[in-house]
């Protein structure tokens, strides 16, 4: 049995997408952050739905309309298909833990 919060001693500098299930249709990972961000000007447009929800650390998300969430331990939000968006936040201590969800997700599933 593995543990979503057991990290790797020391942190790699660069944020790891490990996955947990994976098929065609489905993507189910933990990312952990330390201190990584969307470069300038980039923005992720993802052609899948992801739901999101950070289990441990701090982040703030930007939208392209100039919209921001602030995420704390606990929050999730669904991030549908070519919604833009970019991280402008991770803490690094503690580091950000994430549980993420990749796929067509049912439109009646609430953000």
């Amino acid at each position: 049995m593995k543990n979503i919060y057991t990290l790797s001693e020391p942190l790699p500098n660069s944020e790891q997408f490990e996955p947990i299930i994976k098929n065609q249709s489905l993507l189910i990972e933990r990312i952990i952050s330390t201190g990584q961000t969307t470069p300038e000007g980039e923005w992720y447009n993802q052609e899948r739905d992801e739901w999101v929800m950070l289990l441990q650390g701090e982040a703030t998300l930007s939208y392209a309309d100039g919209s921001q969430i602030q995420l704390k331990p606990g929050d999730y939000l669904l991030i549908r298909a070519h919604q833009k968006h970019r991280v402008e936040y991770t803490s690094t201590n503690p580091p950000c833990i994430w549980l993420a969800i990749h796929g067509n997700l049912n439109e009646n599933l609430q953000s």
